[in-house]
């Protein structure tokens, strides 16, 4: 009598609902992730991109360094100008 009201374990697509199950799980937690990604990152560090080089002046941060003698290229450009004597000659326009 006891046997009667136990119910019978699935055998046949146990596997094909446990795998859709799965599947449509991990679909929706990777849309999820990558909305966040977009939203809370993306966005963020685009904005960050256009404020900084919508107010960057390349040249005057070229003169800066260049002033500051960390360019090792333009330093020996500008000591083979003077012994030739050529520091009349303009070299940017």
């Amino acid at each position: 009598m006891v046997f009667s009201s136990l119910t019978t374990p699935q055998m046949c697509g146990l596997f094909a609902k446990h795998l859709s199950f799965h599947i449509i799980g991990a679909l929706v937690i990777s849309l999820g992730d990558a909305a966040f990604y977009k939203f809370a990152v993306t966005k963020p560090r685009k904005k960050a991109y256009a404020d900084f080089h919508r107010n960057y002046d390349s040249m005057k941060d070229f003169q800066e360094t260049r002033k500051a003698d960390i360019f090792q290229s333009t330093k020996s450009f500008w000591n083979v100008k003077n012994f030739f004597g050529w520091s009349s000659m303009e070299v940017c326009h």
